[in-house]
């Protein structure tokens, strides 16, 4: 490989600590060519080179070129047309395969004509600015389904490893991602396919600019082609996953000017390609958002400097990570212990996490990273061994089996190994002796700490508590993990922080929705401080009040957690027994299949044991007679729930000797209750309760239970996404109330807008307290929602800008789209889009306050009735978008998602043709609401004419489901035929292709599946562009089939 001679290094941040953007800004009007020519001709200042290609014969010839200059190696033409069509653009190679040899296989090895063997490298890693950068644009793809003309395409070495769409200034931002979609589904996967080694994506409409990773589009675009996977857990990947580029201190660089001069910078682009993107075993590119990449980089940097001045072993070696709940901690983590490891002066890396249950989670997901980078273990002796091994490079442990083995280990020969030890969740871990062990033993050590919600001296444990020696024990984070100067000079500040208010600012995690019921009615002149906690909670315990809390969680079940939402589908683990019960660890593979759920689930935070018991049996009493819901309770000893400094003290999850007799027998009853449920067989023994405990967890993410009653548990350190409302009666504060609200905040995709807290008790105060501590001072508009009023009214903002309610834009919708009157001119009709867009957001946000019920000013039958106009724009526009290829609905962003939360489903539809056969077929008025249904459905649109047909056949002796389902399949395999037919396909081929197509929910297009099926015809010649165009014809054909009967078979 060819090599710079450096004469001198440096280890330039990856994201520039501050960025002041240029004060001197064009005023004049920029078309999109303009906006595009501009951002080349700063590229070419970074020291990219341009270059005109526009087909693939160029971008091959290109490529050829740099490799063989990276690679100091010319290769025969023969060499090459094999290393191309073998290694670079096989045919069996989609994105995933793509990804995995820039990330992960990015040497490939190659046998020369002569024999000799010989390392082709597509990137090299170590030494970055050895890469080729090139910008080309407007590069043509005309194999695809339509033709198509890319924007502009960085390439690395001559292979397509960064796309960036551009839209004019004024054009919404969304309209460039789903530019990108439309590209993936028509011409990505043309030709070579060379557009699939794109790793990363840009989108800009010159004043705002972000970025996603290429799984992150295919997830996208499998949703999209099924409807049926809306919703799964964590794969939702769409818009709302893409991310700002930002300076080190969160500041986001929305301008595509400053963020070219930021983002594009070589060193900057170089690095995220070849150091900062993870490939995990599920085949999902991960790119690490710039607060991430900020954190490794100043723990590396504060690595280097320590051991440039031997301040290991001391607290100048280390620091601590403020970075909030939710914000992808594990990850970074999981960075920075793999880059520290590489060090050569790094001996080991340990991650210690303070609980059992965190140990195991965090190795899971260590693996999902990457396999094998991480060694976990069950025992101090495994620990041992790990300890000895100078392979085991990272170790994940508790600080409790770490402690076990200092005690029983003195003088070990790893305690004077180099290493670096990384606190997860800090908060918890630095109290007591064994964080004063750890840091005693070990000699030659830096002491990181990574925490959501630090402890600062406003909310620290007052008292004078001294370890075993007589030490005072320290209280704050800055304390023990060392701290970077204030303005004063004081040592109390982290190394990097992302508060909550950045994450939520950032879109990475979601607002709070607070609702306060009130419970409890003070006499007048009565102060709460009057009242002591002990007559408080005694107040709070009396059962008329256990009785009306409960009453108003059933009552209001479904709506918080949006039962009543449209189903989606879901990856649902099938042996939760089977891996809660495996001592081994790991060793138990993950079965899981795709099932249909609604809405999501919850957990009830109560004060103490006694009150999680009076609670579990007035829900079991209330449900006798009442609405079904499935109710757990988890809990291990008493604790009180007041402490000063608001730290949810830990529940040991693997032991419940603690518990009084009482409190042990009503566990061992209310888990009986969980066994008849989920057909388990647990106890409140030590290990059956520990295999309870990780099957609750398992069960709660897979959304089996609907309510789970806590005291502290799961409160912190637990991440389900479709976790959306936490009920509580408790008091909470500072940290404990940000860690326990923070289970509901977890990113699922544009339906799940916010995480849902109902409290039965007054916690405003507090509340805004803690916003204030983890955030600041004016955090409480940004992290939590407006008020009911506020978005059904109207409001002005902060800075005096009028928002709509909802009354001002049904009225707006009424006065000028009145029903029965045509839409007539593109601008109304983008008018049109805009206004009843807007409607979907807002009802969306209303459905889960208590007061919108009864006020949706608009009846049922009119919503879907504009609704169906809604979507006859969609498509219409999507019809001029494919008309016009590149000039697509440049300002039109439609809200589908949301549309496909409030239509109705194939279910709904029969349930009508039902009662207008139980009608003997006489009530007209049901076949228009059918009609109207029909026409409201983005998914029941393609199969209109199916429905329509089968009423048609409809008499007395029909037997709806029964025959509908006979219908479809006779339907269904007499298109299949007819295709086939007319289209000469291979019958055993096709009838294989479309079953497994129905079974992955995707109609996959490219590859050479689909090749297979088609009749014989000659690859090259004139014949060969007569098999393109037949190729496109049976797509099409197939692709309205496919869509036609998705869902139904």
């Amino acid at each position: 490989m060819s090599t710079y001679n450096i004469v001198a290094s440096t280890n330039q941040s990856t994201v520039v600590t501050e960025y002041i953007p240029d004060e001197k800004r064009a005023t004049a009007y920029q078309s999109e060519a303009e906006l595009e020519n501009e951002f080349i001709r700063l590229l070419t200042t970074l020291g990219y080179e341009y270059i005109k290609i526009n087909n693939e014969a160029e971008l091959i010839k290109n490529l050829r070129l740099q490799l063989e200059r990276l690679n100091n190696f010319s290769f025969l033409d023969s060499e090459w047309n094999r290393f191309y069509k073998e290694r670079i653009a096989s045919s069996n190679d989609g994105i995933v395969e793509k990804t995995k040899k820039i990330q992960v296989d990015y040497v490939q090895e190659f046998r020369c004509d002569d024999g000799q063997l010989k390392n082709i490298y597509l990137l090299d890693k170590k030494n970055i600015h050895n890469n080729k950068l090139q910008v080309i644009n407007q590069y043509e793809e005309r194999d695809g389904r339509h033709e198509t003309r890319y924007d502009v395409t960085v390439l690395v070495n001559g292979l397509p490893l960064v796309h960036i769409e551009l839209k004019r200034r004024g054009v919404e931002l969304k309209e460039a991602f789903n530019q990108i979609n439309r590209y993936q589904k028509d011409s990505f996967w043309a030709g070579s396919g060379l557009y699939e080694y794109v790793q990363i994506f840009v989108i800009s409409n010159g004043t705002n600019t972000k970025y996603y990773s290429n799984t992150t589009r295919n997830s996208h675009i499998k949703e999209l082609n099924n409807p049926k996977r809306n919703k799964t857990k964590q794969t939702s990947n769409s818009f709302e996953f893409t991310s700002y580029w930002a300076d080190g201190n969160n500041k986001i660089i929305p301008d595509l000017v400053d963020f070219t001069k930021t983002f594009f910078a070589k060193h900057t682009i170089l690095n995220i390609l070849t150091k900062y993107c993870v490939f995990t075993s599920e085949n999902m590119l991960l790119v690490m958002r710039p607060y991430q990449i900020s954190a490794c980089e100043r723990i590396l940097t504060r690595i280097g400097v320590a051991n440039n001045y031997k301040k290991y072993g001391t607290i100048e070696g280390g620091g601590y990570i403020w970075h909030t709940t939710g914000s992808g901690k594990t990850l970074t983590s999981f960075k920075t212990a793999q880059l520290a490891c590489n060090l050569p002066y790094i001996d080991k890396v340990l991650f210690v996490v303070d609980r059992k249950d965190l140990d195991y989670q965090t190795m899971k997901e260590y693996d999902r990273f990457e396999k094998g980078a991480a060694n976990s273990n069950t025992s101090t002796a495994v620990l041992k061994r790990q300890l000895e091994d100078p392979n085991a490079k990272i170790i994940i442990t508790t600080i409790q089996k770490l402690g076990i083995f200092i005690d029983k280990n003195k003088g070990h020969e790893v305690f004077n190994k180099h290493v670096v030890i990384i606190f997860d969740e800090c908060h918890r871990s630095q109290f007591g002796d064994m964080h004063s062990q750890i840091v005693g033993a070990f000699k030659k050590y830096h002491l990181f700490g990574f925490t959501g919600t630090p402890i600062f001296a406003v909310n620290a444990t007052s008292g004078n508590k001294k370890d075993k020696s007589g030490k005072l024990i320290q209280k704050t984070t800055p304390q023990v993990f060392g701290g970077e100067p204030d303005k004063d000079g004081n040592k109390v500040l982290p190394l990097h922080t992302y508060t909550i208010v950045d994450a939520i600012n950032d879109g990475n995690v979601l607002p709070f929705r607070i609702d306060y019921v009130n419970t409890m009615k003070m006499k007048e002149n009565v102060q709460d401080k009057d009242i002591s906690a002990i007559d408080r909670e005694r107040a709070m315990l009396a059962p008329e009040r256990i009785k009306e809390v409960t009453k108003y969680i059933l009552e209001h079940f479904d709506q918080k957690t949006r039962r009543d939402a449209r189903a989606y589908e879901f990856n649902k683990l099938t042996n939760i027994q089977d891996i809660a019960s495996d001592k081994l660890r790991n060793k138990v593979k993950e079965i899981k299949n795709r099932v249909r759920l609604t809405g999501f689930n919850s957990i009830f935070a109560v004060a103490s044991v006694d009150m999680a018991k009076a609670y579990y049996e007035e829900f079991q009493n209330q449900m006798k007679d009442g609405k079904q819901i499935r109710v757990a309770t988890i809990y291990s000893f008493g604790v009180n729930e007041d402490t000063e400094d608001g730290i949810l003290l830990e529940e040991n999850p693997e032991d419940t000797s603690n518990l009084d007799e009482s409190s042990r027998d009503f566990l061992d009853k209310a888990i009986e209750d969980y066994n008849k449920m989920f057909s388990t067989n647990y106890d409140t023994s030590s290990d059956k309760f520990q295999n309870y405990y990780k099957d609750v967890s398992l069960r709660m993410k897979n959304r089996e239970i609907d309510l789970l009653i806590v005291v502290n548990m799961f409160l912190t350190g637990f991440d389900a996404t479709t976790l959306n409302t936490l009920w509580v009666d408790k008091n909470l504060k500072y940290h404990g109330l940000i860690q326990a609200f923070s289970r509901t905040n977890r990113i699922l995709n544009s339906i799940k807008t916010y995480g849902n807290i109902v409290c039965f008790r007054d916690l405003e105060e507090r509340t805004k307290e803690a916003i204030a501590l983890f955030g600041d001072k004016n955090a409480g508009s940004i992290v939590l929602l407006r008020t009911f009023g506020e978005y059904y009214n109207g409001y002005d903002d902060e800075k005096g800008k009028h928002h709509k309610g909802y009354v001002e834009l049904i009225a707006e919708l009424n006065e000028k789209f009145p029903l029965g009157t045509p839409i007539v001119g593109e601008q109304n009709e983008k008018d049109f889009i805009s206004l009843f867009g807007a409607i979907l957001k807002m009802r969306n946000i209303l459905t889960s306050f208590d007061e919108f019920e009864g006020k949706s000013i608009i009846s049922d039958r009119d919503l879907q009735d504009h609704q169906s106009n809604y979507l006859d724009l969609y498509n219409k526009w999507r019809r001029v978008g494919t008309a016009e290829k590149e000039n697509i609905n440049d300002d039109i962003v439609f809200e589908l998602e949301l549309v496909k939360q409030v239509e109705v489903n194939i279910d709904y539809i029969l349930i009508l043709v039902s009662k207008y056969h139980a009608g003997n077929c006489e009530d007209k008025e049901i076949l228009v609401d059918i009609n109207k249904a029909i026409s409201a459905s983005t998914q029941l649109r393609s199969k209109k004419e199916l429905i329509e047909s089968f009423i048609e056949t409809i008499n007395t002796s029909t037997k709806v489901e029964d025959d509908w389902s006979k219908f479809v399949n006779e339907q269904k395999e007499a298109d299949l035929t007819a295709i086939m037919n007319e289209e000469n396909l291979k019958p055993a081929e096709t009838r294989k292709f479309i079953d497994n197509s129905f079974r992955d929910g995707e109609l996959r297009t490219s590859g050479t599946a689909i090749d297979k099926i088609l009749p014989p015809m000659p690859l090259f010649g004139a014949t060969g562009n007569n098999r393109q165009t037949k190729k496109k014809t049976i797509v099409e054909k197939l692709s309205k089939f496919f869509e036609k009967y998705l869902g139904l078979v």
